[in-house]
């Protein structure tokens, strides 16, 4: 444990861990227990750290830790990221933020890492609703600014996405509609009038939204990992009791939401739930019956369920660079636009290089390494959906 002024810093037993995060500003699924429990059989192993001035909590990180190893070069090559943190009541609050970025820096040479990555959810720039013009934040600015005075290095490897679209979910349902583009509006009422029917899924389910997923990836040309880690992602959250009330969100939970036309699945999506607040991170679909825009319909029942159980914003998890139209997501993105959110860019993932030449081996010549990979398994995935 480490004093200053106050501030105490100590590990938590991780029973304890979902209440104390559900409790600080900006609290992340990705800052959950669950989370921890799916990384740690792939090879992350966590620390649950807090920080309190006397009784109250001011700050909180999950530290995922891993060595890579690659031969005799595996003490060179271990790394810390916190994932979507770390979690402070304060960003703005200088001496918190400064004592919370030492003691992880300190924590990574103790363990002798290569480098430290965070990318908390600080926003650095939004818009309003249907607007393109991306208006700065200047705290963030200034959290950016101090975090390269203090040896930080915006990371070239961004894990989460940076940018992301938010909908407000506080507005009654006839508003929430109000809010969304007129083709959105549209496309709803036409799955409705194409009686596309949206049906809460079970752990039964998983196999069936793993199948529909790599249907997905194989058609849009992106790259996902093995069957195996979706069947443990999706039932790790889904295990939890689904939350009701506001007040029953200290454990993360997901629901399966799945479309079908006369009973034949054509959609999917998976719904996160912790501290009042949603995210849409996996969504599926088939080729079939796509004309009857399964997929609008999809997103607004996630949306009365996310805010019926006690959310208040719904994350649509992934947005391009506005000033960017070849982005890979900007198709992507006039559909999470057309529901009715506002972009909001955060401040990104910032890596701390402790031992440099580990770190230019892992930043610049692993991703060659990785993209090589990347392309087989690309490859591969649309030979089986040739094939199947």
């Amino acid at each position: 444990m480490t004093h200053l002024g106050g501030l105490t810093s100590s590990t938590v037993d991780p029973s304890q861990w979902n209440g104390m995060v559900a409790s600080l500003p900006g609290a992340h699924l990705l800052q959950s227990r669950e989370w921890a429990a799916i990384k740690e059989p792939i090879g992350w192993q966590p620390t649950y750290r807090a920080w309190r001035a006397g009784d109250s909590l001011l700050a909180a990180a999950l530290i995922l830790t891993r060595t890579i190893r690659l031969g005799g070069l595996a003490s060179l090559l271990k790394v810390m990221y916190v994932p979507k943190g770390p979690l402070l009541q304060d960003w703005a609050d200088f001496s918190l933020r400064a004592k919370v970025l030492s003691d992880l820096v300190k924590l990574g040479k103790d363990n002798g890492a290569i480098f430290i990555k965070i990318d908390p959810d600080v926003t650095l720039g939004s818009t309003g609703p249907g607007r393109n013009q991306l208006n700065l934040d200047p705290r963030g600015e200034a959290i950016c600014a101090d975090l390269r005075k203090r040896g930080w290095v915006l990371s070239q490897e961004q894990i989460q996405f940076r940018n992301t679209v938010l909908v407000d979910l506080i507005p009654s349902e006839d508003e929430l509609l109000a809010r969304m583009k007129q083709k959105s509006r549209y496309n709803i009422r036409l799955a409705q009038r194409s009686n596309v029917a949206i049906r809460l899924g079970n752990q039964d389910d998983i196999p069936l939204l793993a199948r529909m997923y790599a249907e997905t990836a194989a058609r849009d040309g992106f790259v996902i990992r093995g069957e195996s880690y979706y069947h443990e992602t999706w039932r790790t959250f889904m295990a939890n009791p689904s939350p009701q009330t506001p007040e029953a969100q200290s454990d993360p939970a997901a629901d399966a939401l799945i479309a079908e036309v006369e009973g034949e699945p054509v959609a999917g999506l998976i719904l996160y739930r912790f501290a009042s607040k949603a995210w849409y991170m996996y969504g599926m679909s088939r080729a079939v019956h796509r004309e009857k825009m399964p997929n609008y319909l999809l997103q607004w029942e996630a949306m009365r369920r996310a805010k019926a159980t006690g959310c208040h914003t719904y994350d649509l998890w992934g947005a391009p660079e506005l000033d960017d139209p070849d982005d890979p997501l900007a198709g992507v993105y006039r559909f999470k636009a057309g529901l009715g959110g506002h972009y909001v860019r955060t401040i990104g993932a910032w890596d701390y290089p402790i031992r440099p030449m580990g770190y230019f081996m892992y930043t610049r010549v692993m991703p060659k390494v990785l993209e090589f990979m990347r392309r087989k398994a690309r490859d591969r995935l649309q030979r089986q959906a040739l094939e199947a």
